[in-house]
């Protein structure tokens, strides 16, 4: 939990395709993560308001009494989203965000969108903009605070038969490196890692240090670099479901020349929002990493 022990404030935005309906992309999420978002974490949910009319209208989280209404995207809702990321007032600020977003939706490219993300990246505040990462990153919450682990998500965990991704910009690779070395135990349960380019070979050299150069010569498969379409090729396997979760260290103060290729990934990781996770700054994915060892000790069998 937070330091000041008071409760999540997350940010809760989603478009049009994932809000209508019973079984939308929305409604999975507030049904199946109700428990964790009432009981373990009681958190405060910032909604913008086509989003929390989308709730009313499907009776989700009815009753709960820690809903702040925010105006209408047109209005300015994304936008005041982006201020309240950046606050340093702890009455004001939020602690994370839930976006999820339609690849083919035009509004998920307006500036405010991709401002949101990226201010959530500088301020290491996680970005979820998933079915799968937001109802993975409540289950973490939950279990550290003390909650059971939501049964249903099990599967995902059994990680000898799950993909990761890791990849990291320039100024980025020294973060990567230190991550994977600190979660290597974790990281080794994966059935398959890919990287791109140079991280992958530096992630090899990583893991030939720890379990021996023949046993860590190949614990990274790695494809191109980014900027030669490496990142392409990781978003194929997300697209056939072969790799679930992406941890990508992003350098958010540099331009970058490929800048489609990035974007490509990440509109893979939500085409298939049901399944894809990704994450994109350091200091979340050390917590990631962390509560996901402590989620494996919970699974039955292990």
């Amino acid at each position: 939990m937070l330091s000041t022990q008071r409760p999540y404030r997350i940010g809760l935005a989603a478009n049009r395709a994932h809000q209508d309906g019973p079984d939308s992309p929305l409604a999975q999420l507030l049904r199946l993560s109700r428990p964790a978002i009432e009981t373990h974490l009681k958190a405060e949910l910032v909604v913008v308001g086509r989003t929390l009319d989308a709730m009313q209208a499907n009776g989700l989280l009815a009753g709960y009494p820690h809903l702040t209404r925010f105006p209408y995207g047109r209005e300015g809702g994304l936008m005041k989203l982006v201020s309240r990321i950046v606050d340093p007032d702890p009455a004001r600020t939020l602690d994370a965000v839930v976006y999820l977003i339609d690849p083919v939706d035009p509004s998920s490219i307006f500036p405010e969108a991709v401002a949101l993300k990226r201010q959530c990246v500088i301020h290491n505040k996680p970005f979820l903009a998933t079915l799968a990462s937001a109802r993975e990153w409540l289950d973490l919450e939950a279990v550290a605070a003390g909650a059971p682990p939501d049964r249903t998500l099990d599967a995902s965990y059994d990680l000898a038969h799950e993909g990761i991704a890791l990849i990291a910009h320039d100024a980025m690779k020294e973060r990567m490196l230190a991550l994977a070395e600190k979660h290597f135990d974790l990281l080794d349960k994966f059935q398959m890692r890919y990287a791109t380019g140079t991280t992958g070979g530096l992630l090899n050299q990583l893991a030939q240090k720890i379990k021996g150069e023949q046993a860590g010569r190949n614990w990274v498969r790695p494809f191109l670099s980014g900027p030669l379409g490496g990142d392409a090729q990781i978003a194929e396997l997300i697209l056939e479901r072969s790799c679930r979760r992406v941890l990508f260290l992003e350098d958010p103060h540099v331009a970058r020349q490929h800048e489609a290729d990035i974007q490509l990934l990440e509109r893979a990781a939500r085409t298939v929002t049901d399944f894809a996770t990704c994450v994109s700054d350091a200091q979340c994915a050390d917590r990631w990493l962390g509560l996901m060892h402590k989620r494996l000790a919970t699974m039955p069998g292990v």
